[in-house]
């Protein structure tokens, strides 16, 4: 589940805090390191693509879906939403847009979202909505499917993915993770198309990345949002098949809850989780962004950001386990 998106400002908000929208909100860099949070607002379910013009868009989970660009990774500006109160979904009345994903297809920016109100776990569900520009403005297509009209309770949380040409999506929030074939232009659940279960119960916030021979399934467990007692952390197994199974370092199945920890919790943050795509900066190094919560300020879940490396078996890893205070900066020329 996830909470609501701060909003950035009261009504009839003059213009010199108009102002503050667009200026780099980053914590920036010094000497070759960045600090974490790289964004210390809240910026929950971050979601991320690189477009043609060379920067990244980050889209959250927020009211009107908050919209981030970067050249480097650390250095973040918002530039605006994916939505005006007058656009945003409507299917599930009084619901907020939660955890966005972003892709392209076809030539279109298409974001697919979840909608729920607090506790509505069987009536929330996930919609789709596109645009021409990675900043917008997007048009909603409505609502692709729905808990209680596809038989799974607390449907929010989606991935898409495309495997050999075919399109999928993925989703579920700790009543298993389930996916289903959409028709080929990503906006519609394939006629005739049955939902299949591929993880149990412990996982939310799906994410699977490809890498060599593995389908390396990345979710969170835990709690998102009791803020310093939030227990989120990221978890991975893997698969050579995008259908599983997927299993842990120990060989036990996502099926029966079976996970290997990614991110854990330290001295500074907690609750990690929620991760975005894995990109890679020009030296061919693989980063991820995720929220977590900052104990000295814990009233947000903010944007963090760290180098994933490989172990000597192709597991994924992060320095430490754990959310870095400072580290050297994603490599772009």
């Amino acid at each position: 589940m996830k909470i609501k998106y701060i909003e950035f400002c009261i009504s009839n908000c003059l213009i010199p805090l108009v102002f503050v929208f667009v200026a780099t909100v980053g914590t920036g860099q010094e000497n070759g390191k960045y600090s974490n949070p790289v964004v210390a607002k809240n910026v929950p379910d971050p979601t991320v693509i690189k477009a043609d013009d060379g920067y990244f868009y980050l889209y959250a989970t927020g009211r009107i879906t908050p919209i981030y660009k970067s050249k480097d990774l650390v250095n973040w500006t918002f530039v605006g939403t994916a939505f005006t109160e007058e656009t945003r979904p409507a299917f599930e009345p009084n619901g907020g847009i939660w955890a966005p994903d972003i892709n392209v297809i076809d030539g279109k920016y298409v974001l697919y979202y979840s909608m729920s109100v607090w506790g509505g776990e069987q009536t929330c569900g996930i919609g789709v909505a596109v645009a021409d520009s990675p900043e917008g403005p997007f048009t909603d297509r409505g609502k692709l499917l729905r808990s209680n009209e596809i038989g799974v309770q607390n449907s929010i949380d989606q991935f898409y993915i495309e495997e050999n040409g075919t399109k999928y999506l993925f989703w579920g929030s700790f009543h298993g993770i389930y996916c289903i074939e959409l028709e080929n232009n990503g906006m519609e659940i394939k006629k005739g198309a049955e939902k299949r279960q591929i993880a149990g119960s412990a996982f939310e916030g799906t994410y699977i990345r490809k890498k060599a021979e593995y389908y390396y399934l990345f979710a969170s467990i835990g709690s998102c949002c009791e803020g310093v007692k939030s227990t989120y952390r990221l978890v991975v197994g893997r698969s050579k098949s995008l259908f599983g199974p997927y299993l842990d370092k120990s060989g036990k199945d996502m099926m029966n809850n079976g996970f290997s920890v990614v991110i854990a919790s330290n001295e500074r943050f907690t609750g990690n989780g929620h991760c975005s795509e894995i990109v890679q900066d020009d030296a061919g190094n693989d980063w991820i962004l995720y929220h977590g919560v900052d104990i000295t300020n814990p009233r947000s879940r903010m944007l963090l950001l760290d180098q994933i490396t490989w172990d000597d078996d192709n597991w994924p890893r992060i320095k430490g386990g754990t959310p870095s205070l400072t580290a050297s900066v994603p490599v772009f020329y």
